[in-house]
């Protein structure tokens, strides 16, 4: 059985979501798989799918992260490469290995990473010589942290020399060409029929609720202040926002409790195989992405959360959206409450068709975002580099 060697930036940052999406992709194709990568924080962002094997090293800032750099080139052991994200601790990794093995390398990129910082605009530019070396040498100096944009933006210069990319947008595929691969499901875990939602309600404690469900970590471009907002204007004691997990990043979590408080409950993050049952609690599933650059370069996981669960799905006109959901959603503009929450009163006002529209979003899942679908595109993807 030929193996993939899935090398992730930070094994306690989100890029794990993805990495563990196509390692059960590899597995279903019938590739061994094992994940490998530094992890930078005390815990692991998500626990790894059943089966799927972690090899994890201690990283640090540089140059102490360049000593642990040969155990974690020990574990790159695969017949084929396959870095997740441009960054130097990925992708850097793997073209050092390739150069090493003669490997082939695969790239997946399933967000634009400068757009954090503003894109093409964004420029290294230290004032002075002073400042350089700062950034270089003192404990806290930014170029020491090898998730810097400029080591980001000297890697995309090297993004065609892959011997096969893999992106899950329009704009990235546009930007940097490669195989459009969707952000799926696996539809067999994700299931409906296996769970009771008034049951997983009672169980959480929700049965009181109308839920509006966002299974991810907020952040501002994810628009859940919106939804929010939107709760203010209709002002119903018996609707809910439920965010899942949480921001890993900063305090945003913390911010919007205290500015909403009364409108929100947040349960902890879950390993993979506990978020079906958690989804089944909702009754609408919520992505309301603002319209910024990196919203527009992301396929929100959440999509495909609700879709293969089958539940209504409100979410807005921005990127690849429209187009993912087809005519199986409700869409709004990005960033408007008055919309989102005239929405929400007509969702639950005709909830017979909104049942069906998340029903026939299973159905579209099935049919193009599930892991068998994915497995189909990475087949072909697999052949070019044998």
């Amino acid at each position: 059985m030929p193996k993939v060697s899935l090398i992730v930036n930070d094994l306690s940052s989100g890029g794990t979501v993805r990495a563990y999406l196509l390692a059960l992709v590899l597995r279903e194709m019938g590739y061994g798989v094992e994940v490998v990568g530094f992890q930078f924080g005390k815990a692991l962002y998500a626990e790894p799918p059943e089966g799927v094997q972690v090899r994890s090293v201690p990283g640090s800032i540089l140059p102490g992260v360049l000593l642990k750099l040969p155990e974690l080139l020990k574990y790159v052991d695969g017949d084929y490469i396959y870095a997740v994200k441009p960054k130097p601790t990925s992708f850097g990794i793997g073209l050092l290995r390739r150069w090493q093995t003669g490997k082939p390398l695969l790239l997946d990129m399933d967000d634009w990473e400068l757009s954090w910082c503003g894109g093409d605009d964004w420029k290294y530019s230290p004032v002075t010589l002073k400042q350089r070396y700062r950034d270089l040498f003192k404990p806290n100096g930014q170029l020491r942290e090898l998730d810097h944009p400029l080591y980001v933006k000297w890697l995309e210069k090297w993004v065609d020399r892959v011997d096969a990319l893999t992106v899950d947008t329009n704009f990235l595929q546009k930007r940097f060409g490669g195989v459009y691969l969707p952000n799926g499901k696996e539809t067999g875990l994700f299931d409906p029929s296996l769970y009771d939602a008034d049951a997983v309600r009672s169980q959480l404690g929700l049965s009181q609720y109308r839920v509006l469900m966002f299974p991810g970590a907020p952040r501002p471009h994810k628009g859940v202040e919106d939804v929010l907002d939107a709760l203010e204007l209709l002002n119903q004691e018996d609707l809910r926002v439920v965010i899942i997990g949480g921001s890993p990043y900063d305090d945003y979590d913390d911010r919007l409790k205290q500015r909403y408080g009364k409108w929100i409950i947040q349960l902890p993050r879950s390993p993979v195989e506990k978020m079906p049952e958690l989804v089944a609690a909702a009754h609408v599933v919520i992505v309301p992405q603002r319209d910024t650059l990196t919203a527009v370069a992301q396929f929100p996981l959440k999509l495909s959360d609700g879709m293969a669960m089958a539940k209504p799905i409100l979410s807005t006109r921005v990127g690849d959206i429209p187009e993912i959901l087809g005519d199986t959603g409700y869409l709004v503009e990005p960033k408007n409450p008055k919309q989102i929450a005239e929405m929400i009163e007509s969702i639950f006002a005709n909830w017979e068709l909104a049942e069906q529209k998340g029903k026939l979003g299973r159905d579209r899942c099935l049919e193009s975002y599930g892991t068998v679908a994915m497995s189909k595109i990475l087949t072909g993807v697999f052949e070019t580099v044998r």
